[in-house]
């Protein structure tokens, strides 16, 4: 799926906790996520030569109350699944512009910053999520990373800035 985006130039990049993983903070899942921002992608004809092998591809358009543009998710047998997240903010774009390659024993993939991947827990706001920022915050550098995601949080909704006070509160004390 990862060779598909890259053949139609779309960018992605790691989020969730595989992206966890490669900043340092191990938590287990069983899914691997993926951002991308174009919509193109919730075409089910976009993914018809990648299923040739037999992969379930289920793709999910959000409604216009929906954070998310959509979800397309992957499956296949003795596989994790993996999700691509379609994101439809300028924001989200921009991450990904500034996402980082990594090489883990296969092709290498790129990865958001550790300041985007706070940005995008503070987005999705779940008690995981604050969990998650925590135990990034708590990696080192909290005065760079906080500065870096409170430059950016302007851009975020009232309840995901609500939620990066709190969290900084709990840290700093």
């Amino acid at each position: 799926m990862v060779l598909r985006l890259k053949e139609a130039g779309i960018p992605h990049a790691l989020i969730g906790a595989g992206a966890m993983a490669a900043h340092g903070v191990s938590r287990s899942t069983f899914d691997v996520d993926l951002l991308v921002t174009d919509v193109g992608i919730l075409s089910e004809a976009f993914w018809m030569s990648s299923t040739a092998d037999g992969t379930a591809v289920d793709v999910r358009r959000g409604d216009l109350d929906d954070p998310l543009a959509g979800v397309v998710r992957f499956r296949a047998t003795g596989e994790r699944t993996l999700d691509l997240v379609v994101g439809r903010f300028g924001w989200q774009r921009d991450l990904l512009a500034r996402a980082t390659r990594i090489q883990n024993g296969g092709p290498s993939i790129p990865v958001v910053r550790l300041a985007d991947l706070i940005l995008l827990k503070l987005y999705a706001g779940g008690p995981q999520d604050a969990w998650d920022i925590t135990q990034l915050l708590a990696l080192g550098g909290v005065v760079d990373t906080a500065a870096e995601v409170e430059r950016s949080l302007a851009q975020l909704p009232s309840e995901s800035r609500a939620l990066w006070t709190r969290i900084v509160s709990q840290v700093r004390n």
